[in-house]
C-alpha cells in the first residue's frame, strides 16, 4: 500500500481481513469483476490484496473507504463496517448515489448464493458440452466466472442462463428475469439493485425451527430472577451478523415470506408440512465407537474495559456435565484471546481422531458484537470464521457429519419487552423487531451444521450471576429431559425455545428469544445415555 495511507488506516484494513475466510474472499473477488480486470484478480490470495488493487485504481483511499462498506455489505460482513466508519443503515442509505457493484453482477452473487451443491451438478450436467471437459466447477462463483470468460454470459446477455434455470430452479429463473425487467424498466437505477438481505430467498438448505408465538407472557417466580446482572454495554453479548445460507423460495407463500422476515423468521425449502416431511428424514449415524469432541471455550475476565462474565462458569460446569453424559469426551478452554481461539480451531480441525467420531460440538460463552465474539483480549472473532474451520473440505475427517455450535453471546443492546395479549386485544406490531441479520448467515455455505444462538439480532440475552445463563440452562435442561424420550436436536431446541421466552427477569420487564439456524440434512439424535441424567445423579 502507498506511502500516503497512514498507520491507522492499514491497521483496521488489516483487522478487517483477519476477520474474514477463503469463502469471503472468493464473494469479494467475484464482486470486483467488473472493477478490476480478471487477470489482476486471479493472483489474489487475501482480502488485503484485493484492498490493494481498489486502491490502486483509486476506488478506495483513507477518505473515503464507502466501495469497502459496500462489498462487505454485499457479502453480509456488517459486524466489519464499523472498522471503516459505517453502520448496516448508512451503507443502505448511501448506496443509490454510490453504490459501484452493478445490478448485473449483485444479480449473479445473488444466484450464486442460492445455487445447492445439487444445483451446481445439474447446471455442470446441462452445460457439458460448452464446459471445458477437463476442468472441474467446484463452486457457483467459478461456474459464473468460466461463463463469462468464454462470453457466454454477459450484462446485456443472461438467455443461458434462463435457459438453465427453466430446468433446475424457477425459483432461480424469476431472479434472472427480475434483473431483464428491471434493466428495461429502470435504468436509472444502473449502481444499485434493492437489497434483498431479509429475503427468504437468501437462506438455502435451512429449515427453521417454530418460534412459540404467545398469547400470553407472564412471570416466572423463580429463585433464578434474583440476582440478575444486567450489563451495560460491552456485556451485551452479541453475535448476529452471518453469512447466509440460500434456499428455495415459494412463490405462493410470498405474503408470509414477507411477514416472517420481518420477524427474522425464516421459511423451511419447501413450504409445506415440515412436521410430515421430517417424519420421512432418515438419522445421522450415532453408533459408532466414540461420540464424538465437545470443546467449551468459556471467557469469564477480559482486559480493558469488558466487564467479567460472573456466572459463567456454572454454564461451563453444566455443558461439561450434560455432554459428557451424552459420551462425548469435553475439553472446557478458560479465558482464550482472539489468537488462541483462532489456534484452538485450527488444532481441534487438524485432529485426526475425528475419524472415528459421530459428531462435534462447540459451546463458546464470551461478550460480543454483531457477527463476532470477544476473545479475552478485546479482540473480535467472527463467528463464521470459526465454524469454517471446519468444513469438510477444511476438516475431512468430519465430512457428512454434524457439527453443531452454541453461542451464549448477546446479539446486541436492545432489550425484548412483555407483549400482554388478551383475547380481543389489538395484534402486536413486529414490524419493530429488527430486520437485519439471521444466524443462518455465519453458517458455512454447506450441509451438516447447526448454530444454536442465545437471542436474535439486536438484543440482549442475559445472566444470573450465581446460577449462570437462561439460554445454556435451558439448553442443558431440556437435554437432559428430552435425550431419554429420544426427541431429535431440533424438536429439542424449539423446547429451549419456549422455555426461555416464558422467563422474565424479576421486575417482569426484559425477555428473550434464543434463535437457532442450520443446514442439517438427517435428524440428529443423541442415543440415549444408560445413566440417569446428572440432575437426577446428585
Amino acid at each position: 500500500m502507498g506511502d500516503g495511507v497512514n498507520l491507522q488506516f492499514r491497521q483496521q484494513l488489516l483487522l478487517i481481513d483477519g476477520n474474514l475466510g477463503a469463502e469471503d474472499v472468493a464473494a469479494l473477488k467475484f464482486l470486483c469483476t467488473d472493477l478490476i480486470p480478471f487477470k489482476k484478480l486471479e493472483n489474489v490470495q487475501s482480502a488485503v490484496d484485493i484492498f490493494q488493487l481498489l486502491m490502486a485504481e483509486d476506488y478506495v483511499n483513507e477518505e473515503d473507504t464507502f466501495l469497502l462498506a459496500e462489498l462487505l455489505y454485499r457479502i453480509k460482513c456488517n459486524f466489519l463496517l464499523n472498522k471503516l466508519g459505517y453502520t448496516k443503515e448508512k451503507v443502505q442509505e448511501c448506496l443509490h448515489e454510490k453504490g459501484r457493484v452493478s445490478p448485473y453482477r449483485q444479480m449473479l452473487y445473488e444466484l450464486s448464493e442460492n445455487i445447492t451443491d445439487e444445483m451446481l451438478q445439474e447446471i455442470v450436467f446441462l452445460l457439458r458440452n460448452r464446459l471445458p471437459k477437463r476442468r472441474r466447477t467446484t463452486s457457483a462463483l467459478e461456474l459464473l466466472i468460466l461463463l463469462e470468460k468464454q462470453g457466454l454470459l454477459t450484462e446485456n446477455n443472461v438467455q443461458m442462463l434462463e435457459e438453465v434455470f427453466v430446468n433446475v430452479s424457477p425459483d432461480l429463473l424469476e431472479t434472472v428475469n427480475s434483473y431483464r425487467r428491471a434493466k428495461v424498466s429502470l435504468p436509472q437505477q444502473e449502481n444499485t439493485l434493492p437489497a434483498k438481505e431479509s429475503s427468504v430467498s437468501h437462506t438455502v438448505g435451512i429449515r427453521a425451527l417454530n418460534f412459540p408465538q404467545e398469547t400470553s407472557i407472564r412471570s416466572v417466580s423463580s429463585n433464578v430472577n434474583d440476582h440478575y446482572a444486567e450489563e451495560p454495554r460491552s456485556l451485551w453479548e452479541h453475535v448476529g451478523n452471518v453469512h447466509s445460507i440460500p434456499s428455495r423460495q415459494d412463490n405462493k407463500a410470498a405474503t408470509l415470506t414477507q411477514s416472517l422476515s420481518k420477524m427474522n423468521l425464516e421459511l423451511p425449502r419447501e413450504f409445506s408440512n415440515v412436521e410430515n416431511e421430517s417424519k420421512k428424514m432418515s438419522s445421522y449415524k450415532m453408533d459408532g465407537p466414540k461420540r464424538g469432541f465437545c470443546i467449551v471455550i468459556n471467557n469469564v475476565t477480559f482486559d480493558g474495559d469488558l466487564q467479567e462474565r460472573k456466572g459463567s462458569y456454572k454454564d461451563a460446569e453444566e455443558l461439561k456435565r450434560v455432554f459428557t453424559w451424552l459420551g462425548l469426551d469435553v475439553m472446557t478452554y478458560t479465558d482464550q484471546t482472539s489468537e488462541q481461539i483462532k489456534e484452538l480451531m485450527e488444532t481441534w480441525q487438524q485432529l485426526k481422531d475425528h475419524k472415528d467420531r459421530d459428531c462435534f460440538i462447540c459451546c463458546i460463552l464470551s461478550h460480543g458484537e454483531s457477527g463476532a465474539i470477544y476473545g479475552k483480549d478485546g479482540e473480535l472473532v467472527s463467528i463464521r470464521v470459526i465454524m469454517s474451520y471446519f468444513t469438510a473440505k477444511r476438516c475431512p475427517q468430519l465430512a457428512e457429519k454434524p457439527k453443531l455450535f452454541f453461542i451464549q453471546a448477546c446479539q446486541g443492546k436492545e432489550i425484548q419487552r412483555p407483549v400482554y395479549v388478551e383475547a380481543d386485544a389489538r395484534i402486536p406490531d413486529f414490524s419493530s423487531v429488527q430486520q437485519s441479520l439471521s444466524p443462518s448467515e455465519s453458517i458455512p455455505e454447506e450441509a451438516d451444521f447447526l448454530l444454536g444462538m442465545a437471542t436474535i439480532d439486536g438484543y440482549a440475552s442475559f445472566r444470573h450471576v450465581q446460577q449462570g445463563t437462561w439460554y445454556i440452562q435451558a439448553l442443558c435442561s431440556k437435554l437432559q429431559l428430552l435425550v431419554p424420550r429420544g426427541e431429535d436436536i431440533l424438536s429439542i431446541l424449539t423446547e429451549v425455545n419456549e422455555d426461555v421466552s416464558r422467563r422474565v427477569d424479576r421486575w417482569g420487564t426484559k425477555k428473550q428469544m434464543p434463535q437457532p439456524a442450520y443446514t442439517l440434512r438427517r435428524k440428529f439424535i443423541f442415543p440415549i445415555p444408560r445413566d440417569p441424567p446428572p440432575s437426577q445423579q446428585y
